[in-house]
């Protein structure tokens, strides 16, 4: 793997005018070969989000301009069949293009201000990797690489469906509108603007979200990471700064993420609640034809509410292990010094992981028994290191005390870590709520149209 403090020539990536001034100066990388943000930088490139040099920004802005507001303006008000039969009719057209350049226009904004402000490297939090683990580097380098892909996983099926959906549209006359001189040229010219707007607002709004993945996945590898200081011989300190650093790293994607968590939250929401007042009125015909593209668009949307939503829960339920990590490590150094005080007690510990000590052995070694195999089919893949129900093996705590790990344990429950907006954490508990309050919602909303009680 490429080298992760790579800047112009051999100049680190951050520098320091004197060192004892506390502001630092930041400068930019440029792309190249060896940079492991390379085919990153080249994609955003494509995508024309880059903003790089000022020609690179002059064109992110003429084409998030003309794909996000002129494009959907025109196709709505211009193209706009008011005359043609049930099939063509676009009733919901207005919701669909409010709502998916919306989304869209936040999405370009906090990219574009990431980008800008911070830089990529620094964003995506490339110049903190020097002080990582190999396994962290290298895993998270993978993780970009598949990002890029993970994105077109969600683009290319939408555009797909929308694609199919317009070409019907426009070759079974549902726009007759010459303004080329030719009936066909226009229509076929029309419809590729229309794609290309549908195509460049989806993907804009599933980078963003998983450029949240990605660097919410990133913490997920620094814990995981972090657990294994409580299986080696560590101190109080080396463990309490790292979980600081660790928490701080947080505060800052919670920071840079939270106004664009709750915009995309409340244009959602209010979105799906147009398009269930406008598709419940009295004497409203809805079918695929009419309510394709509403339907499309409000899949599109959710989905991506449902990436950042996940992926802070996600992260947010790892870091809150930590706690019962560190309680389950004070429990168990506990109980050896115990049995090391009163060697007469030995007895077998009924858990899903047993304790087996071997009395024969000179050196007095504790040899861990893992789950059976068919127990460990039962949790799949959800184990790890942070989060398990294996006992720790006692060569981890041989050198603290009671009074360090107590202290250490409450200082876990009562720090506990994960992404936060404006103060409210996302946590599983967070999202039980908000379904509780969007059905609500959603109950008040049908009682008030089609009269349910």
């Amino acid at each position: 793997m490429a080298d992760i403090d790579i800047a112009v020539g051999k100049e680190p990536l951050i520098n320091h005018e004197n060192n004892n001034n506390t502001n630092k100066i930041f400068n930019r990388c440029v792309s190249h070969q060896q940079d492991e943000l390379h085919s990153f930088r080249k994609y955003l490139r494509w995508m024309c989000v880059d903003h790089s040099s000022p020609w690179t920004a002059i064109l992110s802005w003429t084409m998030f301009i003309v794909f996000t507001l002129v494009v959907p303006a025109i196709s709505h008000f211009l193209l706009a069949c008011a005359d043609c039969d049930s099939y063509h009719s676009r009733p919901y057209d207005s919701v669909v293009q409010l709502s998916l350049s919306s989304v869209a226009t936040v999405s370009f904004l906090c990219l574009t201000r990431f980008v800008s402000k911070y830089g990529l490297r620094r964003f995506l939090f490339f110049d903190k990797l020097w002080d990582e683990s190999e396994t962290v580097r290298r895993n998270y380098t993978n993780q970009l690489n598949t990002s890029l892909h993970i994105v077109s996983y969600f683009v290319i099926p939408c555009f797909s469906a929308m694609s199919a959906y317009k070409i019907w549209w426009y070759a079974s006359g549902g726009s007759r509108i010459p303004f080329l001189g030719n009936a066909v040229l226009s229509d076929t010219v029309a419809c590729i603007m229309e794609l290309c707007s549908w195509l460049y607002r989806t993907t804009v709004i599933f980078l963003v979200c998983v450029l949240f993945r990605l660097i919410c996945h990133l913490q997920i590898l620094r814990l995981q990471d972090f657990a294994k200081l409580f299986q080696i011989d560590s101190d109080v300190g080396s463990i309490l700064s790292e979980h600081l650093r660790i928490r701080r790293h947080l505060r800052i994607i919670s920071h840079r993420y939270r106004s664009f968590i709750l915009c995309l939250l409340i244009l959602v929401t209010g979105s799906q609640f147009s398009s269930l007042l406008i598709t419940t009125k009295a004497y409203t015909e809805v079918n695929i034809y009419r309510a394709g593209e509403l339907a499309l668009c409000s899949m599109t949307l959710v989905t991506a509410l449902l990436i950042l939503l996940r992926s802070a829960s996600k992260i947010t339920h790892k870091a809150q292990a930590v706690t019962c990590l560190a309680a389950k490590w004070h429990v168990c150094a506990t109980l050896e010094s115990f049995d090391q005080t009163v060697e007469s007690f030995d007895q077998t510990v009924e858990t899903p992981t047993l304790v087996a000590r071997n009395n024969n052995d000179n050196n007095n070694v504790h040899d861990v028994v893992t789950l059976t195999e068919s127990d460990s089919d039962e949790y799949g893949d959800e184990e790890d290191d942070l989060d398990n129900n294996d006992i720790i093996p006692v060569y981890a705590f041989s050198t603290m005390s009671f009074q360090k790990r107590q202290a250490l344990v409450s200082y876990f429950e009562n720090n506990s870590a994960g992404i936060t907006v404006y103060g409210f954490t996302l946590d599983r508990g967070t999202l039980h709520t908000i379904f509780g309050l969007e059905l609500s919602l959603v109950l008040w909303l049908l009682g008030k149209t089609i009269g349910i009680s």
